[in-house]
């Protein structure tokens, strides 16, 4: 009999946690449970992180839509402590992360200097927009405006006691409706610099932990697109193109991923390099995904979102958390790589000699 992978295992691990109702914050345990499950990336098992995140995403897109920030803290921190930056005092083994780094209309939150304060402490000061579960996290990485114009990544402990408090809940989202995201006030909240101002942003770590957002769309897509295979009668032409176009979508993201990941721990994916990976990424995994609910959609009708519990929320999840990706404006972005000369690659580049082998075009 052929043992479990791990995959396997963690999965059906992940499913005794969810029939036990745990609160959607309780799905950083597995990170606990199954620290090889969910290495840091760029750390030569990108690949591994990345397969553990879509499997939890298909099997419950709420779950890994909480586990991705708090890995992708846990990887902040180590890629500043790596880099010989400033990182906050040991906190507990059990502690839960979130990475609030939106900015809104109307809101601003600054980091100041205060006197009588521990040597390497702010406090923040304003508003922060888009902070999932901080009602429930113990403790954030949040950005900071450090002056006009610039901003620094900042630890901060969560909860009234260090004078932060989550605004009334005005979520009214389909979607994800256990990952409620609204502003949280910061009132004098203690809080500990990670990194130089602007080191947040330009980190490579930066372009690595929005592939692993795509990782989870792709994960959430197969779970949509499971319901295919679910069928009550003989599937007919139609029904088979469907799924021959989801199966040939879904296959295209996971080789995209697969390839990212490669190139994350061969030390291809910084700088400019790893920001136009993310793009292209981010991109042909969100098209796929959204692909995937409208075949799926196109092929069972009306009746799985009217009528199953499961399916709906499925949808309805992934739908919402897609819009993380910018859409337009991204394409947008990477259209800008590519006239920009930007686009170096094996084999050619667009900008070459009409050699196309292994280039992008």
């Amino acid at each position: 009999m052929t043992s479990p992978s791990r995959l396997e295992v963690l999965v059906d691990d992940l499913r005794g946690r969810l029939r036990e109702g745990r609160d959607p914050v309780a799905t950083t345990e597995l990170v606990r449970a199954w620290p090889d499950a969910f290495p840091l990336p760029g750390s030569g098992s990108t690949r591994t992180l990345w397969d553990s995140l879509a499997s939890v995403a298909a099997v419950d897109l709420t779950a890994a839509r909480t586990l991705e920030p708090h890995l992708d803290a846990l990887a902040i921190l180590a890629e500043a402590h790596s880099a010989g930056h400033t990182v906050p005092a040991p906190v507990p083994d059990d502690a839960s992360w979130g990475v609030f780094a939106a900015e809104g209309p109307g809101v601003r939150l600054e980091a100041r200097d205060a006197s009588g304060d521990a040597p390497g402490t702010v406090r923040l000061h304003g508003t922060k927009p888009w902070c999932s579960l901080a009602g429930s996290l113990s403790h954030a990485l949040v950005t900071a405006w450090d002056s006009d114009t610039t901003r620094r990544l900042y630890a901060v402990r969560l909860g009234p006691s260090n004078r932060v408090t989550v605004q009334p809940s005005a979520w009214f989202a389909r979607g994800l409706t256990a990952v409620p995201s609204g502003p949280v006030d910061f009132d004098g909240a203690e809080a500990v610099p990670v990194g130089p101002t602007g080191w947040y942003l330009e980190r490579p770590g930066f372009a690595w932990g929005g592939m692993g957002v795509a990782a989870v769309w792709y994960g959430g897509a197969v779970g949509v697109a499971r319901r295919l295979l679910r069928r009550g009668r003989e599937p007919d032409q139609i029904a088979q193109m469907h799924v021959g176009a989801v199966d040939a979508g879904l296959w295209a993201a996971r080789t995209c991923l697969a390839d990212a990941a490669y190139r994350v721990d061969d030390g291809r994916a910084a700088g400019e390099d790893g920001a136009l990976l993310a793009l292209r990424v981010r991109h042909v995994v969100s098209r796929v995904a959204e692909s995937v609910v409208e075949r799926v959609g196109h092929a069972t009708g009306p009746a799985p979102l009217a009528l199953e519990d499961d399916h709906a929320a499925r949808v309805a999840d992934l739908q919402l958390y897609l819009r993380q990706e910018h859409a337009e404006r991204d394409e947008a972005a990477l259209g800008r790589h590519v006239l920009g000369g930007h686009v170096h690659d094996a084999g050619g580049d667009i900008h070459g000699d009409g050699d196309t082998g292994g280039g992008p075009w």
